[in-house]
């Protein structure tokens, strides 16, 4: 097995913990996670990348794990820092370009990078969430549609009443979480949706059970609930808050800016498909140099974790198509 290396790099004016993987001189690859993850998220594809010839890198994003999580600015966890800090990755490494691969928020910065930054992202490959092309700012597209029902996008908004929820809990939360979104939780089928008021995360999630299923240990959960334990939850949260400030800052860039090659990939059970129905028929559409959707049948939200064989394998053939 590859080995991974750990580092602490300066990068926009912070410091990213980095996991890399792969020969130095291997065409590098940056692994970006979601909520609530971390680096460890990409364990599966850091040895496959490695064990390809591609040199890997999957930092913990700003905000999460070792790196720096800036406390009491929403607006540190813009589009525009979060893009920042990757080029500052590159930079650090001594790369003009490399190809990028997101899953959830991470799949989300990824395509804010193909817009802010088109000349240092060589190719797109993303996961779960496709490239949202939204009319108007989300947050009061969100509100029209859930009124005075719990979507918990519209729940992370103000300050503060996530935080407290989480926090006090976070084992549970993320235990919670990862069975909740995952193939086995999603195939037990959604459930009503709740009244706003009064509502928080741990109220609409399954209880995850005894036994998890095979893709995620006890000593995973740990992993997860000790970085949150440590590092809190408003840096990650506010990633969501600044969901319509993101909107203003990209809503005159043509999609056509995504010129580079871009791939995407999901679970069938990806609660994500059923909050954006025809989001990968829209992107395909839209993006100049799209290379088509893989969908993992059974799979859920972490469709990298669940069937890591099956996303090493759609991964690799998209970058070896590369040449």
């Amino acid at each position: 097995m590859p080995e991974f290396i750990h580092e602490q790099v300066a990068s926009n004016g912070i410091t990213l913990h980095v996991a890399s993987c792969g020969p130095v001189d291997g065409p590098p690859v940056v692994l970006c996670h979601g909520f609530p993850e971390l680096w460890y998220s990409w364990r599966h594809q850091l040895e496959a990348l490695a064990n390809a010839g591609f040199r890997a890198l999957a930092p913990d994003l700003r905000g999460y794990g070792l790196s720096s999580r800036p406390q009491g600015d929403v607006a540190e966890y813009g589009s525009d820092q979060l893009t920042a800090d990757l080029c500052g990755l590159l930079d650090h490494y001594g790369y003009r370009q490399a190809a990028f691969v997101g899953h959830d928020w991470g799949a989300i910065v990824v395509w804010e990078m193909g817009k802010l930054h088109s000349d240092r992202v060589s190719s797109i490959y993303n996961m779960s969430v496709p490239l949202m092309q939204s009319p108007a700012p989300p947050i009061g597209v969100f509100e029209s549609i859930f009124a005075d029902k719990f979507f918990y996008i519209l729940y992370f908004q103000p300050v503060g009443p996530a935080e407290i929820e989480l926090e006090a809990a976070p084992r549970t939360f993320l235990r919670n979480m990862l069975y909740s979104a995952g193939g086995e939780g999603m195939a037990e089928g959604s459930s009503p949706l709740a009244s706003r008021d009064g509502t928080g995360m741990l109220d609409v999630l399954r209880a995850a059970p005894e036994q998890l299923p095979q893709w995620i240990s006890e000593h995973d959960v740990d992993v997860y609930a000790n970085a949150f334990a440590d590092g809190g939850f408003f840096g990650p949260l506010s990633y969501y808050r600044n969901l319509d400030a993101n909107w203003e800052r990209g809503k005159d860039i043509p999609v056509s800016t995504i010129s580079m090659p871009a791939g995407f990939l999901t679970g069938s059970l990806d609660p994500v498909r059923s909050m954006m129905p025809g989001g990968a028929e829209a992107m395909a559409s839209a993006l100049p140099d799209f290379r088509g959707t893989t969908v993992i049948e059974g799979a859920g939200h972490w469709v990298q974790q669940e069937r890591p064989e099956q996303t090493n394998a759609a991964m690799l053939d998209f970058l070896h198509s590369l040449g």
